[in-house]
């Protein structure tokens, strides 16, 4: 849906959302008014790659009153038109909109690597990769990486070529606990049924990954009264979904008894070409994680009868920007597959 407000009329509708949200957020309050007492970021600047939405825009404000000057850009396909519209208007340089393509969104990012940040503040570990690239990595005094697969990428493709310290708040219990388990495993479920249009009860549901985010998916949609299955390659994390009561198995063994699958491991190529094949037609995949590498799309375009987009639903993150094909006699999304002879 395309964005026809003026400028005046985005930071209008952008702050008041703003400002609903910063009522609820009394911690950082709190920190808020520590940082204006006590100035700690006075003379430095911080980059910035994370979703620009009223939350984020909220601690970025608290940044700011500590002294930071904010420079940086949303995560493809997740800008809000509106949240940023309303930073630019408190002085912080900020760049990208929600429509941007990826080619465009990697632009973004070194733009932000080239205004030399001395603090970052990443999701993915885009902006750590760039400065590593573009040489500018000894300026920066740290930074911190919010996701499973930034860190991920730190400790694998990146390891022992990052000079500075960075925090993994993923590592964090709080945020496993309250935003990976509760927050994710919550706004997955809702999102799905906002965007499908279909119910949970009965449905059966294969989550792929039993860590935080994936532990979060399942207890919300066996709350609603899917039919849940788990499929983890950890032995630990496999024994507790199942004592969790889930049943457990092969993606290969449980990829023609799913309906729905969902994959929040943080790591590629998770669901894969022989996987797809087993799949009933109409099947719904989907990608709960920062990158969207987990399912093989390539493949499931093989194997699909043919694309086209359903819906587009305005002022939502990226999963709920799915294309679609026609699979056997229904709707589903693009991860369908032909259907069966």
């Amino acid at each position: 849906m395309a964005d026809t407000l003026t400028e005046s009329e985005r930071i209008e509708r952008g702050g008041k959302r703003i400002n609903w949200i910063r009522s609820r957020m009394r911690l950082l309050a709190g920190v808020r008014a520590d940082f204006e007492r006590d100035r700690p970021f006075a003379g430095l600047s911080i980059g910035v790659s994370l979703h620009l939405e009223p939350k984020t825009a909220v601690l970025l404000e608290v940044l700011q009153a500590g002294g930071a000057a904010i420079v940086g850009t949303g995560n493809h396909g997740s800008t809000q038109d509106d949240i940023v519209a309303v930073l630019k208007a408190k002085g912080m340089q900020l760049y990208g909109k929600r429509d941007d393509d990826i080619d465009q969104h990697l632009k973004n990012v070194a733009k932000v690597v080239a205004a030399r940040p001395d603090i970052l503040l990443d999701n993915g570990a885009d902006l750590v990769a760039l400065a590593i690239e573009a040489g500018t990595e000894g300026s920066i005094r740290g930074g911190t990486e919010e996701t499973t697969s930034g860190g991920d990428r730190l400790r694998d493709e990146l390891a022992g070529r990052v000079p500075f310290p960075v925090i993994v708040i993923n590592d964090s219990p709080l945020k496993q606990i309250a935003e990976n388990r509760h927050a994710v495993g919550q706004s997955i479920v809702e999102s799905f049924m906002r965007i499908t249009n279909l119910m949970i009860p009965g449905r059966r549901f294969v989550v792929v990954g039993y860590g935080w985010c994936g532990r979060g998916i399942a207890q919300y949609l066996d709350a609603l009264g899917g039919r849940v299955a788990v499929v983890e390659t950890d032995a630990i994390k496999a024994l507790e979904a199942a004592l969790d009561g889930y049943r457990v198995g092969k993606i290969e063994d449980l990829a023609g008894w799913g309906e729905v699958f969902i994959t929040a491991t943080g790591r590629p190529g998770v669901i894969g070409e022989a996987a797809i094949a087993r799949m009933r037609s109409g099947a719904i995949l989907a990608n709960s994680g920062h990158f969207p590498w987990e399912i093989d799309v390539a493949a499931l375009r093989t194997q699909a009868t043919g694309s086209e987009l359903v819906d587009e639903l305005a002022g939502t993150d990226r999963a709920c920007r799915w294309p679609a094909c026609r699979a056997g006699g229904g709707w589903a999304d693009v991860q369908s597959r032909r259907p069966r002879a």
